[in-house]
């Protein structure tokens, strides 16, 4: 027992009938993070590894959702090829949300991160951002949902097939005690009080009814449904009936 919580990095791969869709991209390679050591300047292609394994190369990705811009869920959104940020995904369209993209670039210049400037500004300068309302509608199987406060952008990514639901819920929970306890704040909610009642919501819009929640930071299986447990809400991992 270390005392320590754990918090993997997630993104998740879906394949729609329409299109190939990557939601998030983790941390990335090369990429400046100084106040992280195991983020600073990595060399480790597991998260293209796995996403080959899943039959899937960058060029198939059609669309990257971007749930928020934090240098954990769009590290890879760009990779650095003979000293240049390029996309990762040469051929996606990366969707973000207006709001998102707007206090991400008003970070630009800031010590100690260059996540606006490597990670998201490639991608605009590339032509490759398509920018939207946080309520925007990919088609009638995908959908962004607007859940602000963990970032001022935040949106949830929901999705619908064949008669069920399902909704990626990026940060606004980063561990299944906040289900028990909706109240509780991750540090670095930039909104805590809108963090708290974006949290409210999505766990009552969830509950009960079916909903595959899938989590970004959850510890595995970081897969599973919403069920009420009093005046509260319990994580059931792995219950997707």
């Amino acid at each position: 027992m270390t005392g320590k919580l754990v918090l993997p990095i997630q993104a998740f791969l879906v394949r729609s009938s329409r299109h190939t869709i990557l939601v998030d991209s983790c941390v990335g390679n090369d990429k400046t993070c100084g106040w992280l050591p195991d983020w600073h300047r990595r060399r480790d292609n597991t998260f293209l590894q796995r996403l080959a394994k899943a039959g899937v190369t960058p060029e198939q990705v059609d669309y990257v959702l971007c749930t928020h811009l934090h240098i954990d869920h769009c590290g890879w959104n760009t990779r650095l090829v003979d000293g240049r940020w390029v996309p990762t995904f040469p051929n996606a369209r990366y969707v973000i949300a207006r709001r998102e993209l707007e206090a991400s670039e008003a970070t630009a210049g800031g010590t100690g991160s260059r996540t606006y400037e490597d990670n998201v500004l490639p991608i605009v300068e590339a032509g490759r951002a398509v920018v939207v309302d946080m309520d925007f509608e990919l088609d009638d199987e995908v959908r962004l949902e607007p859940t602000p406060g963990h970032t001022l952008g935040h949106v949830a990514i929901g999705l619908r097939s064949q008669g069920a639901r399902g909704v990626v819920s990026g940060d606004l929970m980063h561990w299944p005690m906040q289900c028990i306890y909706p109240d509780w704040n991750f540090l670095h909610d930039a909104d805590p009080d809108q963090a708290r009642q974006t949290r409210w919501a999505f766990l009552e819009a969830c509950a009960d009814n079916g909903s595959i929640v899938m989590t970004s930071h959850f510890p595995l299986p970081s897969v599973g449904s919403i069920s009420r447990r009093g005046s509260s809400f319990w994580f059931e991992d792995g219950q997707l009936a």
